[in-house]
């Protein structure tokens, strides 16, 4: 509803501009986007179905694997077919609740395999420097505690930028956002009112579940990584590296795209819109795509499982 000036009243739809300057390729651009979710989705999925269906795999690495598994499956598809209707069915306008909903859905997996990945830096933090208080120390109803807590922490977090959004901004100078997703200070950025409150709440969730994480993920592989060169015999400490190279390769991966990702939109100016997009894109979609690829390849049960499952259907 417009009121004066070019401002409107909480717009009712939105409009996703797509990737600004590269509107005429966004057709081009979507086919490996198309393909890495389809690899996301089948490679976590079996990932998934492996974890469930072999007993040995019931331990709590696993059922952290299988959070994150299941994680980036929602992760994908919460942004990839809108994604994909914006560049090929030109589909993209959304409803004002409706991108909400989706900057939660977006904000809060984000934050759960934020937690996951804390979680599994600290299952192998007291599985090589506690191996004989592991079993101790991460019973099962620990581990499902810790699933539970890393899922309702940035539920939570995530609903006041929500509700400061939709309560405290009224005014809007433009309902087309330059963006492939709702994220949040892409439509922050939208009203003409003080967002500082806004602004201040964002970097704050982002600290207390990306920073928060990242410090006690990189002291715990620190711990790790000291406790593994006094170990006196070559093979345990080769074998304790290779138990956490895939941890380190997802932690890296995932960080690294989510703090330039987080810091351009806040002050890269200089950076144009489209790389931001892209890479913002590829930051969510990267580790769904990569995760399956990187377990299933360096943990030997579940590439044996895979194996298996894979040759039995070939017989039959």
């Amino acid at each position: 509803m417009p009121i004066a000036n070019g401002t409107m009243f909480i717009p009712s739809v939105l409009t996703f501009i797509g990737i600004p300057g590269l509107e005429t390729i966004q057709c081009w651009i979507g086919i490996p986007f198309c393909v890495m979710y389809i690899i996301a989705l089948v490679g976590n999925s079996l990932l998934l179905i492996i974890i469930k269906s072999e007993p040995s795999l019931h331990e709590p690495m696993y059922f952290f694997l299988a959070m994150l598994g299941a994680t980036d499956i929602v992760l994908s598809t919460s942004i990839v077919p809108k994604m994909l209707g914006i560049f090929w069915f030109h589909l993209p306008e959304i409803y004002f609740d409706a991108c909400l909903f989706q900057m939660w859905l977006i904000h809060t997996f984000q934050g759960i395999e934020s937690g996951v990945l804390l979680a599994m830096a600290l299952d192998r933090y007291v599985a090589i420097c506690y191996p004989l208080r592991h079993a101790i120390i991460f019973t099962r109803q620990l581990v499902m505690h810790i699933g539970i807590g890393v899922t309702l922490r940035p539920a939570f977090l995530v609903i006041p930028c929500l509700l400061l959004i939709k309560c405290r901004l009224k005014l809007y100078r433009t309902k087309l956002i330059s963006h492939t997703y709702c994220e949040h200070m892409a439509l922050v950025k939208l009203a003409t009112e003080d967002v500082s409150i806004s602004k201040f709440y964002g970097l704050l969730g982002a600290f207390v579940v990306g920073g928060l994480d990242f410090l006690l993920i990189t002291l715990s592989y620190v711990q790790i990584f000291i406790t593994v060169f006094h170990l006196s015999q070559k093979e345990a400490r080769l074998k304790a590296f290779n138990t956490c190279i895939p941890h380190i390769c997802i932690f890296f991966q995932f960080y690294l795209l989510a703090f330039f990702s987080f810091f351009t939109h806040r002050s890269g100016s200089s950076i144009p819109s489209y790389v931001h997009i892209i890479l913002s894109n590829l930051y969510l979609l990267v580790p769904p795509f990569l995760n399956p690829f990187v377990y299933g390849v360096k943990t030997k049960h579940i590439r044996d499982k895979a194996v298996k499952m894979l040759c039995s259907k070939d017989q039959a």
